[in-house]
């Protein structure tokens, strides 16, 4: 569902229309009523289906789009976001991970959600990560990636201020997110060994400790850990020059040491195509790599291609899982 206010319920309607006659298809988690206003007030042909269990998915998805309903509290208004409707939000989110740890659907993919609206509702949760992290059984081990066809990047803290980002770097904290992110790019990426490149944190990483000790007492003994244990690790990379064409086309993954630092590359390179991963989890989860677009909401212009994209890769991860025997 996303946010009902935001551009997630366009999202679907459009992510339907473009696939329709493709390969697989989705249920959405929604409040059906909703998507049929939304479809007549901007103009879109879609026709909305009311089901009842996700068996139906096959058979519906061809001539309509398939919603298991989630009703509303109140009535969505474009663009203005009603924490009384948090609890369809989170009902979604819960539904949909309860399918895909049941084995009933491949995977989740999560429309855009606002957590301030959620927040003032009590929900207790940095984002959409760690929720699903709770849900799943495991917290702690959840890392997000972000994937995009030019760029893949992993930040290894997340959901937190740049000061409290900085103090929550550690050896052992750069070492799991690696680990995982190595594991998940070989078993479910199908890269048989990946190149994982870490980002320094300070300027020029450091310039020998002249910048910054991070990289000397942090960072290098976490890269040591990862060569020793068989990994084809690099770094530390200075920030300001790791995401060139040129350095790109020397990593698989690059693990940054904070949100930004791997988000604004990403964005700035490929946006539209960018998917969020979340990594760490017994479920596959991707989601759109933007926000709720309050401004556009409602008007009938908004792209669909990162929504797809979650689509599109989400399948292909649950696919590789499946071939490898996994969840």
């Amino acid at each position: 569902m996303g946010d009902p206010a935001g551009i997630g319920g366009e999202l679907t309607l459009r992510a339907w229309q473009a696939r329709r006659y493709g390969a697989g298809g989705f249920v959405a988690l929604d409040d059906p009523d909703r998507l049929l206003q939304l479809a007549h007030d901007i103009q879109l042909d879609v026709p909305v289906t009311r089901i009842g269990t996700i068996e139906e998915v096959p058979a519906a998805f061809p001539n309509g789009l398939p919603v298991l309903p989630i009703p509303l509290i109140v009535p969505a208004k474009p663009g203005q976001p009603d924490p009384r409707n948090a609890v369809a939000v989170v009902a979604s989110i819960k539904r949909a991970t309860e399918l895909a740890a049941g084995g009933l659907a491949g995977a989740v993919v999560t429309n855009p959600i606002n957590k301030a609206a959620l927040y003032q509702a009590g929900f207790t949760y940095p984002g959409h990560t760690e929720f699903l992290a709770a849900l799943t059984g495991a917290s702690g081990r959840q890392i997000m990636m972000l994937a995009s066809p030019t760029l893949r990047v992993v930040p290894v803290t997340v959901h937190a201020s740049l000061r409290r980002s900085i103090e929550m770097i550690t050896t052992a904290r750069i070492v799991a997110a690696t680990l995982t992110t190595e594991a998940a790019l070989r078993l479910e990426f199908g890269i048989a060994r990946p190149r994982l490149a870490i980002a320094g944190l300070n300027p020029h990483a450091g310039e020998q400790g002249a910048l910054g000790d991070e990289e000397i007492t942090i960072i290098g003994p976490a890269i040591d850990e990862l060569r020793r244990d068989g990994f084809e690790v690099s770094g530390p990379w200075p920030p300001d020059t790791m995401f060139t064409e040129i350095a790109r086309a020397r990593y698989d993954v690059a693990i940054c040491m904070y949100h930004d630092q791997a988000l604004i590359p990403l964005k700035t390179l490929d946006m539209r195509h960018g998917v969020n991963v979340t990594l760490g989890l017994p479920i596959v989860r991707t989601s759109p790599d933007h926000g709720t677009a309050y401004d556009i909401a409602g008007h009938g212009t908004a792209d669909p291609t990162s929504l797809i994209a979650a689509l599109d890769l989400a399948a292909q991860l649950a696919a590789r899982r499946m071939a490898v025997g996994g969840n």
